[in-house]
């Protein structure tokens, strides 16, 4: 795209201010602290796609939040890569805990786990609107099978 004077159209760099915003965004999962979600997520968030019986906004970001924190207390979320223009941000990350409690029909296996995650931010006057999010569900699968199960003939995954 140009102007009408032949230059191209240039995103606006993402500010610190918003590289902030969004690393403060995810101490909210290793802390519990609600208070975050209030600050820096507009009351009409959504979460996209939306896990099993979550509530709409930043209410059902809340409780999942409390309910991961409550299920796996050693929760640590690693950001990788924060990158995009101004109002678009991904980010690469990895959430790690001790898979020692039934999670997703899956037995729990006492070890630390590790899952890869991939979020796209869009926000708006300051606050976070909405969140598109990918986790490598099956790769905590694959780390809670035990190697002896997945050597077996017949074993189907």
């Amino acid at each position: 795209m140009n102007t009408e004077n032949n230059t191209p159209n240039m995103a606006e760099p993402i500010s610190t201010a918003t590289v902030e915003a969004i690393q403060t965004s995810y101490k909210a999962w290793q802390t519990n602290d609600l208070t975050i979600i209030d600050a820096l997520f507009s009351p009409d968030w959504q979460d996209i796609p939306m896990a099993p019986e979550q509530k709409a906004g930043p209410e059902g970001l809340k409780n999942l939040i409390t309910f991961f924190h409550q299920t796996f207390p050693d929760i640590k979320i690693t950001l990788q890569d924060i990158f995009g223009t101004a109002g678009r941000i991904a980010v690469r990350a990895e959430m790690t805990f001790t898979h020692d409690k039934e999670f997703m029909g899956i037995s729990p296996v006492n070890k630390k786990v590790k899952v890869s995650m991939l979020e796209l931010h869009h926000l708006k006057d300051g606050k976070i609107t909405h969140t598109w999010h990918l986790e490598d569900w099956f790769g905590l699968f694959m780390q809670s099978r035990s190697s002896e199960n997945l050597n077996q003939p017949n074993h189907e995954i």
